[in-house]
């Protein structure tokens, strides 16, 4: 099992549209690619004045799936986002492979 997490520092003048366009459209779009079996999607507990984080957790059955979707979806689908919330956010992504 492999981890895509993206970790998103987001405005709180914007968090609360953010949160439902995560949820009604970003978060679909990128599970209807067929690259990953589930996601989680968690508020990160640390308070900052200006932002609030969010980490945003999709698990993809192998590499290979994982690979396709950044190759052929992730540049598009992370253009919306830009200009969904223009200057709004910033995003980190990390990969992390299950240890068994």
């Amino acid at each position: 099992m492999i981890l895509y997490n993206v970790t998103v520092a987001i405005e709180k003048t914007v968090e609360e549209d953010w949160k439902v366009w995560m949820r009604d459209i970003h978060i679909p779009e990128v599970m209807a690619t067929g690259a990953f079996v589930e996601y989680k999607f968690f508020k990160v507990m640390r308070e900052e004045e200006d932002s609030s984080s969010y980490s945003i957790q999709y698990f993809a059955e192998d590499h290979s799936k994982l690979q396709a979707y950044l190759g052929q979806h992730a540049p598009g689908l992370q253009q919306k986002a830009g200009e969904a919330f223009p200057g709004k956010f910033a995003a980190f992504r990390t990969l992390l492979q299950a240890v068994e």
